[in-house]
């Protein structure tokens, strides 16, 4: 497999900081066994002694074993490290280190020793590989004669383990090369490899195990992925790196060489492998030759990103890969220590621009999480691509920067018709996205039409259900295409009633449709689009629309739902008066329509323009039927007019009236108007005196001007003079006018004489003899009633007033000092008297209030000139108008300040 290699990591050798020299610490050593993890380093060596560095500066030593250490397991979670190495008698122990407490001396304390041998009485085994969970319940060991014993329980504490063989070799000389657990959702996995095969193990109470592979790995040569693989099982052949799952197989990537160890670190597959950089044949040819093989060659593979990020060959034997304080160390057996900084994400972005490897570019800032450039790379990368001519390459990675990158930065390129398929696919984008405006929508649908993309254009506006766009401008757009289909599926969709109504009518002229789409809105819906298109319905399907429009008016039910449950609401319905108008020229619709409003509406005050134009369509029918069929038109009209819900314009339906001639309507109108004298003159004009007389007897009491204007109007023809007497009469009964006045009207007559009215004239002369004795009368009483109360005043004033009363006049007893007199005769015990009543009469004081309010209103109406000669002229008698107003003061002269007059009844004298 051919990756492309890139220099993403910065080769140094390191220094000792304190000498400046070449970093030597390690040198002598003999190192055998390394790990790392948890801020420090940690080296074994053949002498048993552990080694640990924490930095460059400090280094901590301490014995382990009595010989030599073979493995270093450091677990990733926790400060805990595994140590495996030979006692004196060569049994390999396992001994469990503490970081978190240390001794005096700074070294970590041994928590647990434990025999690692095989459980079942077994021949003793070298340990080839170990492994431990990061839960510190479950060690794996593998041995030499391919046996693999797992110790359960808590790895830190000197307790009973359970040590339990998961897997054994038959085949002799068959050996365990890798050990490593996976944790899947509940499940542990041990993965394992051995000389000849691949295995995965649940550990359970049973331990199944699968085979996932028939090839097998040299030692070293298999590691555990973190979390960007899935924590997958890799191991290193001289062909190939396989990765498994606890399930079997998963990806393979040929690279050939001799491996030496393999190591993985942040998403970076570590391959360590004898010769130079040249191929697996060159290698082995060197590997022929003597001491070929400590050349080694260091390669760090991008698995996802599928490029090498670093690779590099070292003279001297590689002992291993160390990953700590953010670098990679490489610990050559010279004892050099080389250190491995990998570049930031920019530096490798730059590189991979310059060399226009945007695809890898893009997958790298995707695996480091780039987010914030990612979408800059997208854009230099279609800008790149379009400048190469690749168009449909550049649309695709335009599309990727959809929600970010300004939308016209993207369409002022492609705007050239030849690249308007590229621009549909963008634009198309746009929408899936919802980050489309109405501008984009009709860029979209306008390449649709110029494409004549008819399949698309369906699939956009029909079947994508999830799409957002600017409906009303898509409509627009397929509308002045005249993709009128188009435009009513999406008008029809959406639900946009206006423009389907709009398309079918003004466009299509489908006035059957449109009524038929209109009885299935809803009230509001249906009757907003009647107002505006019902003339024109009204034009073409008179019948149907103004069955239609009936419906509207009345209980409107949207057709397809009759049978729907209703809820129970009131009736819906509009004012007809709205709808007068739809029915130009279609007279007889009209009549039939608002004619069905009024007998359904009954118990409602429909609108005076419904009456109104009713009235004026049954009255514009009289003029052109003959005698016999104008009795029936105008009986229809009347009986109208009569109707007590009727809410027309009075004055408008009088006018109509009058325009057709019609009599009785005439007439009633003015009755209902209260018009009487207009009746009257209406007899007048036509000479029907009876009529005239009954309008007077009928009419008279609410107005009796009537009898007046009827005198006036019989006395002026000859033939009717007869009535003068009985008009006459009822002037005389209700005194509507003067006698003068009567005699001044008959006199103007030609036709009337003196024996017309003799009897009324006598008569009257009569009654205002009898009058005028009667009132002479009255003063002669008056005037002796005035001469008795000022004699009376007289002698209060002159002379004294002696009380002889001997009783209270209220508790009846007899009178006692202190006592309390009036001038009214009336005496009191002081204590009889409230305080209200101090200064006057108890007895006489109502009847002297009512005097005292008399004379208040009387001064009170004096200025009442405007109310005296309102009824002046509307009483038929002036004179007692006159009299009664003169007596109030009205004609008398401004009174000056004078002091009160003496009342002798509020006056009291206390003995």
């Amino acid at each position: 497999m051919s990756w492309r290699v890139f220099k993403f990591f910065d080769f140094e050798e390191l220094k000792d900081p304190d000498t400046n020299q070449p970093f030597d610490k390690l040198k002598d050593l003999g190192v055998t066994c390394c790990a790392c993890g948890r801020g420090q380093m940690i080296f074994g060596d053949a002498g048993g002694n552990l080694h640990i560095l924490t930095s460059l500066r400090d280094i901590i030593s301490f014995a382990c074993f009595a010989l030599r250490v073979h493995f270093i397991y450091q677990l990733k979670q926790r400060n805990i490290f595994l140590t495996v190495g030979d006692d004196e008698d060569l049994t390999p122990l396992i001994r469990v280190w503490n970081f978190d407490k240390r001794t005096k001396e700074g070294t970590p304390t041994l928590a647990r020793t434990i025999r690692a041998v095989i459980p079942g009485g077994k021949p003793q085994s070298t340990v080839m590989a170990i492994s431990a969970h990061e839960n510190m319940n479950m060690i794996a060991v593998g041995f030499k004669d391919g046996t693999v014993v797992v110790i359960r329980g808590n790895i830190t504490r000197d307790r009973s383990s359970r040590h339990r063989v998961v897997h054994t070799e038959e085949t002799p000389g068959v050996y365990v090369t890798g050990l490593g657990f996976r944790q899947v959702g509940q499940q542990t996995y041990l993965m394992m490899s051995t000389t000849a095969a691949v295995y995965s193990i649940l550990i359970s109470d049973s331990d199944p195990k699968t085979q996932l592979d028939s090839i097998g790995n040299d030692l070293h040569c298999s590691t555990m992925t973190d979390h960007t693989q899935d924590h997958k099982f890799v191991i290193a052949r001289s062909e190939a790196f396989y990765f498994y799952t606890s399930e079997g197989r998963a990806q393979c990537f040929a690279f050939e060489g001799d491996k030496f160890f393999i190591r993985w670190y942040r998403g970076y597959l570590i391959s360590v492998a004898y010769g130079g950089r040249g191929s697996g044949a060159r290698a082995a040819s060197l590997a022929a030759q003597g001491g070929a093989r400590e050349s080694m060659t260091l390669s760090i593979y991008d698995i996802q990103n599928q490029f090498v990020a670093y690779q590099t060959t070292f003279s001297s034997r590689v002992i291993d890969v160390l990953s700590e304080w953010g670098s990679l160390y490489v610990l050559l057996k010279d004892g050099r220590l080389i250190r491995l900084d990998e570049n930031d994400t920019k530096t490798k972005l730059e590189t991979l621009f310059k060399k226009n490897l945007y695809p890898t570019a893009i997958s790298l800032a995707k695996s480091q999480a780039y987010n914030d450039g990612l979408i800059d790379i997208f854009t230099q990368y279609g800008d790149h691509l379009y400048s190469k001519g690749d168009y449909d390459g550049a649309i695709a990675q335009y599309i990727l920067t959809i929600g970010r990158l300004e939308p016209s930065y993207v369409i002022r390129k492609f705007l050239d018709a030849q690249r308007i398929h590229n621009l549909t696919d963008y634009l198309k984008a746009l929408h899936e996205k919802g980050e489309a405006n109405a501008d984009h929508t009709t860029l979209l649908l306008n390449c649709y039409t110029k494409l004549k993309a008819i399949d698309q254009l369906d699939k956009f506006i029909v079947e994508d259900q999830n799409l957002t766009f600017d409906v009303e401008t898509a409509i627009k757009v397929c509308r002045q295409a005249n993709y009128h289909r188009h435009a009513l599926a999406l008008a029809k969709k959406y639900q946009r009633h206006d423009w389907y109504l709009r398309i079918q009518l003004e466009d299509l002229g489908n006035c059957v449709d449109s009524l038929e789409y209109i009885s299935r809105l809803s009230f509001k819906v249906a009757e907003v689009n009647m107002r505006k298109y019902g003339k024109q319905l009204m034009s073409e399907l008179p019948e149907e629309t103004t069955k239609l429009l009936t419906s509207l008016c009345t209980d409107w039910i949207p057709r397809g739902t009759e049978n729907a449950p209703q809820t129970m609401t009131s009736p819906v319905w509009c004012s007809p008066d709205q709808f007068i108008r739809v029915f130009v020229n279609r007279k007889q619709h009209l009549t039939q329509f608002l004619e069905q409003q009024i007998r359904t509406h009954k118990d409602h005050h429909l609108h005076q323009v419904v009456y109104n134009t009713l009235l004026e369509l049954y009255l514009s029918e009289i003029g052109h039927c003959t005698p016999g069929e104008r009795v029936g038109k105008e009986s229809r009209a009347l009986q109208l007019l009569k109707r007590p819900e009727a809410s027309y314009d009075l004055d408008h339906a009088l006018v109509l009236a009058q325009m057709h001639d019609f009599r009785a309507g005439i007439l009633y109108l003015y009755e209902r108007a209260g018009l009487f004298h207009q009746i009257l003159l209406y007899h007048m004009e036509h000479n029907d005196y009876e009529q005239v007389m009954d309008t007077c007897k009928r009419h008279g009491r609410k107005d009796p001007n009537l009898w007046v204007q009827a005198l006036s109007y019989f006395a002026s023809g000859e033939e009717c003079k007869g009535k003068i007497s009985e008009v006459l009469q009822h002037i005389e009964e209700n005194h509507l006018m003067p006698p003068l006045m009567v005699v001044q009207t008959l006199a103007e007559s030609q036709y009337a004489t003196l024996s017309d009215i003799k009897s009324y004239i006598v008569k009257h002369l009569k009654e205002e003899n009898d009058q005028i004795a009667k009132d002479e009368h009255h003063i002669k009483q008056y005037r002796e009633d005035t001469a008795k109360m000022r004699d009376q005043i007289r002698d209060l004033q002159k002379s004294a007033k002696i009380f002889q009363v001997m009783k209270c006049s209220l508790c009846k007893r007899g009178l006692s000092l202190p006592a309390v007199h009036f001038l009214c005769q009336h005496s009191f015990h002081q204590g009889c008297l409230d305080d209200e009543f101090e200064n006057e009469c108890p007895i006489c004081a109502r009847d002297n209030r009512k005097v005292l309010d008399f004379i208040q209103r009387q001064e009170q109406t004096t200025d009442l000139h405007e109310q005296f000669h309102s009824q002046l002229q509307r009483s038929a008698d002036g004179f007692s108008v006159v009299a009664e107003y003169f007596g109030r003061g009205v004609f008398s002269k401004p009174k000056s300040d004078q002091p009160q007059s003496h009342k002798p009844s509020r006056e009291a004298a206390r003995i």
